[in-house]
């Protein structure tokens, strides 16, 4: 059934991060740090990866500096922050918390940090848009469990902002794949692989956040994707 690998990639992000949350409690800072930095490395091997697999670096360029330009005009990252901040301030107050700001900045950190990894990528676009048009959904399956058993780490040491981050790969993937009818023709692998380019070096930059080196607005470069996309169609 078409939109299956949304359903099952949404359940294993749930499933994984309230794993993480139970199992985070007993575990020890310094071994959650230690893992976490792992995973950073991780990411950011992912993220060279996806951007090796680009062969026009000009489309790159462009797409992440008109991209970021547009994003920061738009303020994404801020928007997304103000979500993130809702959502908190919703999870506090259903705790019975006395001050809904509480642990805040620790939620805002985990929702938009697992957000853009679990939704900039290849992975993500390829299986909605094959979801969408064929009803394979074998790739979000994939996905699904990477996702999940990631999430698991990432609750454990970022919080329940993670759990949430459900809530955008749902809405990302089931947009895609609602759409995949008028987006495929114009999706070759061509345009896939220019798409993943641009898209690993901002998970690259999702991994140098994790190690807290550098405070990347990645947020404000996801419009790169879109332009990355419309130029590779239009030169390529």
């Amino acid at each position: 059934m078409v939109g299956t690998g949304t359903i099952v990639n949404v359940a294993a992000i749930a499933a994984g991060s309230l794993v993480g949350l139970l199992v985070g409690r007993g575990i020890k800072e310094k071994y959650q740090e230690t893992v976490i930095y792992g995973l950073a490395l991780c990411v950011i091997l992912l993220g060279l990866q996806m951007a090796l697999q680009g062969t026009h670096i000009l489309i790159t360029i462009v797409s992440l500096v008109v991209g970021s330009i547009v994003g920061e005009a738009l303020d994404i990252e801020d928007k997304l922050e103000k979500v993130g901040l809702w959502l908190a301030q919703k999870v506090q107050k259903a705790k019975g918390k006395g001050d809904a700001n509480t642990n805040t900045d620790a939620f805002v950190e985990g929702f938009l940090s697992t957000s853009l990894l679990y939704c900039v990528g290849a992975m993500a676009i390829v299986g909605s848009i094959q979801d969408g048009l064929t009803g394979d959904a074998t790739t979000l399956y994939t996905k699904a469990l990477i996702d999940g058993l990631s999430g698991i780490i990432y609750a454990s040491n970022m919080g329940i902002g993670v759990l949430f981050s459900a809530l955008s790969v749902g809405v990302y993937q089931g947009t895609l794949t609602a759409l995949a009818g008028l987006l495929g023709p114009y999706m070759s692998q061509t345009v896939v692989q220019e798409i993943a380019a641009s898209g690993g070096l901002m998970i690259l930059g999702v991994g140098i956040n994790m190690t807290k080196l550098l405070k990347i607005r990645v947020g404000n470069m996801l419009p790169g994707l879109v332009v990355a996309g419309v130029l590779a169609r239009i030169f390529l």
